[in-house]
């Protein structure tokens, strides 16, 4: 079997030389083999030299490739117009792997004889953040036990591997439509619809960097707000989600000064729940305050 490794970057070089390195780690233990395809989405190819350098030392086969219009979706497609292989792996160029991640995820794929398997993404901080940041555990993601069957709302493709053969023929597989944060949700959501099944590997982890500037109390509210606005653009559950936000919007804001004199941790915990709530009520009504490329 091979794996195509998929990295789309964006003006990131320092966090791409440390994925690459943690990549050219990878312990195959002689099952498989892997490649690497890094889709630079800068204008100014930023990471060319970078990748080009870093192929010169590896023994993988990597390929560069440039894709001009400014969209995640954009680049998630080019990349996979350069991939080969059996399956095709998924990871963000902020995050970086153990040497057993790729391993892991092909065994499980192999056990569970299924289209593809998501793995968790753990937070790493290169220094101590607040102790507030700690105790709200707001990089903390859901985890399932290995083999738990995935639904289509928790499929993203920060930590993904799956058979290349299901995506094949498709006419689009990320929709440039659903910008920032939605099109793998949506894309995931058609293959769960056509049959196929996903499921979790709690092993197969990798680590995402936080640096202090995601910290800051307004990069939380903004990333709150924009993801309500994409949770809009799911057409399923739609109207129950818009009617949820109704009733928590109120709710929150009469909860929110409690909570700031209980612990602040709570009151930002709450705080973000409401700009969930507050960035889709505003995408109803055509407001978008928050443009992709901040976050």
């Amino acid at each position: 079997m091979h794996i195509c490794i998929c990295i789309c970057t964006y003006k990131r070089p320092e966090l791409l030389k440390r994925l690459l390195s943690a990549a050219d780690q990878q312990d195959t233990r002689g099952f498989f083999s892997f490649s690497l395809v890094i889709a630079d989405n800068d204008a100014q190819k930023s990471a060319k030299e970078l990748v080009e350098d870093f192929a010169v030392s590896s023994l993988l086969d990597i390929t560069y490739c440039f894709e001009p219009r400014k969209s995640i979706s954009h680049a998630r497609n080019k990349a996979l117009e350069y991939a080969n292989g059996d399956a095709i792996a998924f990871i963000d160029d902020d995050e970086f792997p153990p040497k057993d991640w790729l391993y892991l995820m092909v065994n499980t794929l192999n056990k569970y004889k299924v289209a593809g398997v998501f793995g968790p993404v753990k937070p790493h901080f290169d220094s101590k953040p607040p102790n507030w940041i700690v105790k709200g555990r707001f990089f903390d993601r859901p985890e399932h036990q290995t083999g738990f069957i995935m639904p289509w709302s928790e499929c993203r493709t920060g930590n993904v591997l799956i058979l290349k053969d299901i995506i094949v023929g498709m006419e689009t597989v990320f929709n440039p439509d659903f910008g920032a944060g939605a099109s793998d949700i949506e894309l995931f959501r058609r293959l769960i619809d056509a049959g196929h099944k996903f499921v979790w590997c709690n092993e197969a982890f990798v680590y995402e960097v936080v640096p202090p500037n995601r910290w800051k109390r307004s990069f939380m509210i903004k990333r709150a707000l924009l993801r309500g606005r994409i949770s809009l653009l799911h057409r399923k559950n739609r109207v129950r989600g818009i009617l949820k936000s109704f009733l928590a919007v109120p709710a929150y804001l009469i909860l929110l000064p409690l909570l700031q004199i209980i612990g602040h941790h709570l009151f930002m915990i709450y705080m973000i729940k409401l700009c969930d709530h507050s960035g889709k009520l505003l995408a109803l009504i055509g407001l978008n305050p928050i443009k992709e490329r901040e976050m």
